[in-house]
């Protein structure tokens, strides 16, 4: 059981990173917000919740987690499906608790840089 654990928090770590980067950075920028545009405009239900998910960090972490599931065929306390189903969820909550201690340092360190830039601007003066 501890090896499941350890690979629980180890296969969260892709998870966190796909779902960051695709909702979040900006090498996605134009693709996020076309995703954005038509979560927004599309005249269909299914269509604007389908383009959503590439705009919700938590949303998409359920889609990169069934997809490592299927890749890596990992379960969690149970070989079956009830395994399959515990250990997604489980992926996904840690993987959004990685997500989340990442905003929070990168917060940080944006809020450090602001004040060293405030300070050096009133040295030069």
């Amino acid at each position: 059981m501890n090896a499941h654990v350890y690979y629980l928090f180890i296969l969260a770590i892709p998870v966190a990173c796909i779902a960051w980067t695709v909702t979040k950075e900006e090498i996605f920028r134009e693709a996020r917000e076309f995703c954005v545009e038509k979560s927004k405009n599309c005249n269909r239900l299914i269509k604007r919740k389908f383009f959503y998910v590439f705009t919700c960090e938590y949303c998409f972490s359920h889609y990169v987690t069934v997809l490592l599931l299927i890749i890596t065929k990992y379960t969690l306390i149970y070989p079956d499906w009830r395994g399959y189903l515990i250990a997604g969820f489980s992926m996904v909550w840690i993987a959004n608790i990685y997500m989340s201690l990442y905003n929070i340092i990168r917060i940080d360190l944006k809020k450090e840089k602001i004040r060293a830039e405030k300070e050096e601007s009133e040295l030069k003066k």
